[in-house]
């Protein structure tokens, strides 16, 4: 008996109802769609004074009326806007994180992620999959190489990851006790986004931002408002890293293959003071049907990277203990991305 003969005897309405339900998931793509278009048009920031009408918004934002409304409407129907009993549309808690000045905007974030050096290789997966990789196949050239150009596109990848890496860190930096007196090495750190929010938790740290010396100058830490507990250093961590007592890799590992985030992984081990330890920060894929945004990521990778992959708790053992390092253990932080730990074997 296969599995169409097994159908025939499940009743028919709740057959035909997981049927529609998956024509209604196959739609699912015009909403990232539709977001993208009110943060474009800075919907978000025209109602952050009070709520307006939607021939209001459309003056502001010079769209057409009747439009503009049938977009906000499915927006509203999931909580980012609201349209009230007088016709007219307000924030909400998530349409919040849309406005450019507001804490923790995602506002740059969201139009990093439907930008179209996500959507296209994504259309493309089947190529992925088949072992294509669709970004290269899109765009001529790998992921980094690509933003690596002056002028790549309109909405920055690092300004992007910067806001969207804003609300994480929040999670992250309050979910391990980092020791007092340490140096913290922010690997691949970007504009240190993350590392400000651990030294800023704990006043005795010594903080290190290493990554490529075209994105250092355009570091937070002056934000922080001591200089003396923080430095920049420039390299490659195929080749080396800074000397540092904890040694962090936020969204570093999954952006390569095995053998490169075993480099990578050795590198930090070789240069590791006595004691030291490497927190690598991604999201821990758990077995079998559990959902879990780590799974999103890990097929948004495929498409975006060459090898990148998010992976599960005994892969990323098998990569440390390649590296000459042990896991000591994996803190849940509340959210997808996990703190995993590991100290020299």
């Amino acid at each position: 008996m296969n599995i169409f003969d097994i159908q025939k005897e499940v009743k028919g309405s709740d057959r035909e109802a997981a049927g529609l339900s998956l024509l209604e998931q196959t739609l699912d793509f015009i909403y990232p769609a539709t977001l993208r278009a009110a943060a474009l048009l800075g919907v978000a920031d025209h109602l952050v004074n009070g709520p307006k009408t939607v021939g209001e918004l459309a003056q502001a934002t010079e769209t057409d009326e009747l439009r503009l409304y049938r977009a906000l409407r499915l927006l509203a129907s999931r909580g980012v806007f609201r349209e009230n009993e007088s016709g007219q549309f307000e924030l909400t808690p998530s349409a919040e994180f849309l406005c450019t000045d507001a804490p923790l905007s995602l506002r740059s974030a969201v139009l990093m992620i439907t930008d179209e050096t996500f959507w296209r290789p994504s259309a493309d997966i089947v190529w992925g999959i088949r072992g294509v990789p669709p970004f290269k196949r899109n765009f001529g050239m790998p992921f980094f190489d690509y933003w690596a150009q002056e002028g790549a596109s309109s909405d920055d990848f690092h300004v992007g990851m910067s806001s969207m890496s804003e609300i994480e860190n929040e999670f992250l930096a309050r979910s391990y006790d980092f020791p007092d007196g340490a140096t913290v090495a922010d690997i691949a750190g970007g504009f240190g986004g993350l590392l400000l929010r651990i030294l800023r938790r704990n006043p005795t740290l010594h903080g290190i931002l290493f990554d490529r010396p075209h994105v250092l100058p355009r570091n937070r830490l002056g934000e922080l408002g001591a200089d003396d507990r923080w430095e920049l250093a420039p390299g490659n961590f195929f080749e080396s890293v800074p000397k540092a007592d904890i040694y962090v890799l936020k969204y570093i590992m999954h952006d390569w293959h095995d053998e490169e985030a075993v480099r990578i992984l050795r590198c930090c081990r070789e240069a590791m003071a006595p004691g030291g330890r490497v927190l690598v920060m991604d999201p821990v894929i758990p077995p079998g049907n559990t959902p879990h945004t780590g799974k999103i990521l890990d097929l948004i990778n495929m498409t975006i990277y060459e090898e990148g992959r998010e992976r599960t708790e005994e892969e990323l053992r098998l990569l440390f203990a390649e590296a000459g390092l042990r896991l000591t253990r994996i803190i849940d932080t509340g959210f997808y991305i996990s703190i995993v730990e590991a100290v020299a074997d």
